[in-house]
């Protein structure tokens, strides 16, 4: 088939799949003598493979080493232990995730929580205080990092590690 062909059947660009052909992820290409590529058809199946494994978070290069050249001689042990690493990736990156979403959840009530003879940059200051005392294992903001805003409402960015920057609202 060609390469129009198999972009209908694949819902793929014509340039994406000489893209995956460019970088050896799609090695069944034959050239005519009018140059014309053509392709058999299990390069749908291979096509449909690479973006289903791209979609479960797979890099273009982790495909590489698993995809045969022949699909008929998958290798079974490291196809598993691949997938596992996945899975085991995909958790670590839900918890992250779930810390995340926590943490701000806690600063959002934190942020509601404004005493009614509050102003706004006093709350700031107030949750800012907060946030910046309380440990926490995924927040890259420590005490060292930020001086809250001053009495003239001046924020300043302190870090030992950057420059002193100062930065007027």
């Amino acid at each position: 088939m060609k390469i129009g062909e198999l972009a209908r059947q694949t819902g793929l660009t014509t340039s994406k799949i000489r893209f995956y052909e460019r970088i050896g992820l799609l090695k069944t290409v034959d050239r005519r003598s009018n140059g014309y590529r053509t392709y058999p058809l299990q390069a749908v199946l291979i096509l449909r493979l690479i973006t289903t494994a791209q979609r479960a978070g797979f890099t273009l290069d982790e495909i590489r080493t698993l995809l045969p050249a022949d699909l008929k001689h998958w290798n079974h042990d490291a196809l598993m232990d691949a997938l596992t690493r996945k899975i085991t990736d995909i958790e670590a990156l839900q918890a992250r995730l779930a810390q995340s979403k926590a943490h701000l959840l806690r600063l959002v009530e934190d942020i509601q929580a404004r005493p009614d003879d509050m102003d706004c940059a006093a709350n700031a200051h107030r949750v800012l205080t907060n946030v910046l005392m309380t440990p926490s294992e995924n927040l890259d903001v420590t005490p060292d990092d930020v001086r809250l805003l001053d009495r003239m409402d001046r924020r300043l960015s302190v870090s030992r590690a950057r420059s002193k920057k100062a930065v007027s609202p």
